[in-house]
């Protein structure tokens, strides 16, 4: 079964253009995910800092445009949470990262298959 030039030119388009968009979503979610593990990164040097602490420390956490006082032990919570959140959004990213990367790469081949058949 053969396809017209017609057929094969706008199926090769649609494919390129399938292809650009994953290559784009590929650099939003690496851009993302870059974001989200320095986050994380930040969130476990300031938990880390704390534990040097001692537990009658006064520490403030900021709330828009002011500070409040919180007790060490509920702050080491609060960014407990916090790199576990980020965590499962850094997983998360990760699958959609090989999805898209496994869908180019598919787009590549399907676009070589088909200059490569257009040719024969």
């Amino acid at each position: 079964m053969s396809l017209s030039n017609e057929a094969l030119h706008q199926l090769l388009r649609e494919v390129e253009t399938q292809a650009m968009a994953a290559q784009q979503q590929i650099s939003l979610v690496r851009t993302q995910q870059a974001s989200k593990q320095r986050e994380m990164r930040m969130a476990e040097l300031t938990r880390t800092e704390m534990s040097s602490l001692p537990a009658d420390t006064n520490v403030y956490e900021g709330v828009g445009k002011m500070f409040v006082s919180l007790p060490v032990s509920a702050m080491k919570g609060k960014l407990g949470a916090q790199i576990k959140e980020v965590e499962g959004e850094v997983d998360g990213l990760g699958k959609r990262l090989h999805y898209l990367e496994v869908s180019q790469k598919n787009n590549k081949d399907t676009i070589t298959r088909l200059l490569g058949g257009n040719g024969s």
